[in-house]
């Protein structure tokens, strides 16, 4: 499968070398363009294109910046595919953005609104960088980690599931992209390792109106 990257921090580099670790043709991108990945590409094994080129390039196409910056994602290449959001809201690195703020929205569904011609998902937000390099483990394994995903489409979660597994990591489906806000920052299921059950009881017991304490997932 190709996979298109659009963001080459923490998150994107590390789906990308896990990704060519499963065979899979990768195109790492980011905003100042090609020239600045090349060592990146080089030790990850992928290619390095403009952020468009990401975009025609991938059959998924994950998406990994910083939320201020969801609107230059360009739409017409991502028209009719699959959209991965890892985006998270901070607003003191993104700006108060008062739909987030009014909890009228989610992350996730801000991004699709920007891509109505997409299929989003959202995933690999809820782990860090370097958890999500190290604690893959084979299917069946009792120390297996979940993750979760929501996303309004089930062929494309199912894909997005399929390549969260390859990679080493039960899946809970937390539903439409509008449940998205459950596993979004400092959320009990925020970048917390838990096995499937205590990530579903985890995901349950999120309240929109109550955050963690800044941090606490850090570990």
């Amino acid at each position: 499968m190709k996979i298109g990257i659009i963001g080459a921090g923490f998150i994107g580099r590390t789906v990308a070398s896990l990704a060519v670790k499963q065979d899979h043709q990768v195109m790492l991108s980011n905003s100042r363009g090609p020239e600045t990945l090349t060592s990146t590409v080089m030790a990850i094994g992928c290619k390095a294109g403009t952020v468009e080129e990401a975009a025609k390039f991938g059959d998924i196409v994950v998406v990994a910046i910083p939320l201020k910056n969801y609107q230059s994602v360009p739409s017409k290449p991502l028209s009719g595919k699959i959209v991965v959001d890892s985006n998270n809201y901070y607003p003191e690195r993104d700006g108060h953005i008062p739909d987030l703020d009014s909890k009228k929205t989610t992350t996730s569904e801000l991004l699709a609104k920007h891509l109505p011609d997409s299929k989003v998902v959202k995933a690999f937000n809820a782990i860090l960088a370097e958890d999500l390099d190290k604690d893959g483990r084979p299917s069946g394994s009792p120390d297996r980690r979940a993750l979760p995903i929501a996303g309004d489409d089930a062929d494309a979660k199912k894909l997005v599931s399929d390549l969260l597994d390859q990679f080493g990591f039960d899946v809970v489906d937390v539903g439409v992209l509008g449940e998205g806000w459950r596993f979004e920052r400092a959320k009990p299921a925020y970048c917390v390792p838990l096995d499937s059950t205590g990530l579903k009881q985890a995901l349950a017991s999120a309240d929109p109106n109550i955050d963690m304490p800044e941090g606490s997932w850090r570990h």
